[in-house]
């Protein structure tokens, strides 16, 4: 049977000892060719995303980042986690990204690029979840409902 506590010291010791404070490690995960792949996903887009340690090169659908993602804000958008944890120009990136439009692509490398980065280092882990990196954007476009112009927009009311 269970013993007797006479007091909270008591209390408190045996909850030390039943809890240990080491947390469970994580572990690298790269592929034979010493890849770190994770998907990422933001609104209706779906981004594969690849890394290996590099000069820094990023390809996303077989174009340099430039060209795909032409705005800047798009770009800084994906370059947030590298710049977050001091790994630019360390990775060569490549992305394969589908659906939706460009902004959406453009959270889904950030997303895909945040796990990557975690599966590659996982000590990393901490600095990304902070900043919601490793957080799926759930918000997703409303559907059209019946008797609707757009998702909860009505039709012009008119009395005559």
């Amino acid at each position: 049977m269970a013993e007797t506590l006479q007091s909270l010291a008591e209390l408190g010791q045996q909850a030390q000892v039943a809890t240990p404070n080491d947390a469970p490690l994580r572990e690298k995960k790269v592929d034979p060719q010493g890849r770190a792949y994770a998907t990422g996903k933001r609104k209706d887009a779906v981004a594969r995303v690849w890394i290996k340690p590099g000069p820094g090169n990023i390809v996303v659908n077989e174009r340099p980042v430039e060209v795909y993602f032409a705005r800047p804000v798009l770009r800084m958008i994906l370059n947030q986690p590298l710049q977050l944890v001091n790994r630019v120009g360390q990775y060569d990136v490549i992305v394969t990204v589908a659906g939706g439009g460009l902004s959406g692509q453009a959270g889904a490398v950030r997303h895909g690029l945040s796990k990557a980065l975690t599966n590659f280092e996982p000590e990393l882990r901490s600095i990304l979840k902070k900043e919601g990196f490793l957080t799926r954007d759930s918000r997703v476009v409303e559907r059209k409902k019946y008797g609707r112009a757009k998702a909860r927009r009505s039709f012009q009311f008119s009395k005559r």
